[in-house]
């Protein structure tokens, strides 16, 4: 349902008033999820780094515990860099400060349709006449 001229004018001045105070913006800020997730992204990016140079180390020096272990930090760091990614792509609404719009939704989880939830809408959506 649209907002009427009243309301779309007190919508946008609080939304200026809130987008100027520096201090609300900043809370907003550190509660966005993309914001940990992205600091999340780089903390798994140096352990990576850290797990290779264990891994180069423990070749080098031919003791194979070492490296395998260097592997398994960096794989067990990928595996959280990508749940961290994954969940700083899940908000629907972007912050304050810029305009708000809904995602698209993708499917019935928001995750990409499968093979079945698209031949289920063609089946939908096929004529009336071919049954």
């Amino acid at each position: 349902m649209p907002l009427s001229e009243h309301e779309q004018r007190l919508f946008e001045q609080i939304e200026r008033s809130l987008a100027e105070d520096p201090k609300f913006a900043s809370a907003v800020r550190a509660s966005d999820p993309r914001f940990h997730a992205r600091r999340r992204l780089l903390v798994a990016a140096g352990v990576i780094i850290a797990g290779l140079a264990l891994l180069v180390y423990g070749a080098v020096i031919k003791l194979p515990p070492l490296a395998v272990a260097g592997f398994v930090v960096m794989l067990a760091s990928a595996a959280f860099a990508v749940q961290s990614h994954r969940r700083g792509q899940s908000p629907d609404l972007h912050v304050v400060g810029g305009t708000t719009s809904r995602r698209r939704p993708r499917g019935r989880s928001g995750r990409r349709p499968s093979i079945l939830d698209r031949m289920e809408d063609r089946w939908r959506q096929r004529p009336e006449g071919h049954r």
